[in-house]
């Protein structure tokens, strides 16, 4: 019941989403669970943050085993594809203003 209230009033993309997000350690496994976490869930589209490069690629090839787990716990098709990302580099941008060029970089030579 709770399930088909949901869907008729929109909501089942947020409830996905924060079922996933929500129950991750617990849907993934322990071990998958410490070496990426989620992102983002937008329109079947789950993004995952790995810790290196190495566990990135590493989920891009279990990509398919994690949307069948998770969809089988989730009991719908709420996820259809699994991209898998690198940790992401520092930034070099403080502030408002930006000057076009490569930055800081020119400043180590």
């Amino acid at each position: 019941m709770l399930r088909r209230w949901v869907s008729q009033h929109g909501s089942a993309d947020e409830l996905s989403r924060a079922t996933v997000f929500g129950r991750w350690t617990e849907i993934v496994g322990e071990d998958l669970a410490q070496h990426c976490r989620p992102v983002s869930l937008v329109d079947g589209d789950l993004v995952l943050q790995a810790e290196s490069t190495a566990w990135a690629t590493q989920l891009r090839m279990l990509a398919p085993q994690i949307v069948q787990r998770i969809n089988t716990e989730l009991g719908t098709r709420a996820v259809r594809r699994v991209r898998a990302q690198g940790p992401s580099g520092p930034s070099w941008r403080f502030g408002n203003r930006h000057v076009p060029g490569r930055g800081p970089r020119d400043t180590y030579g």
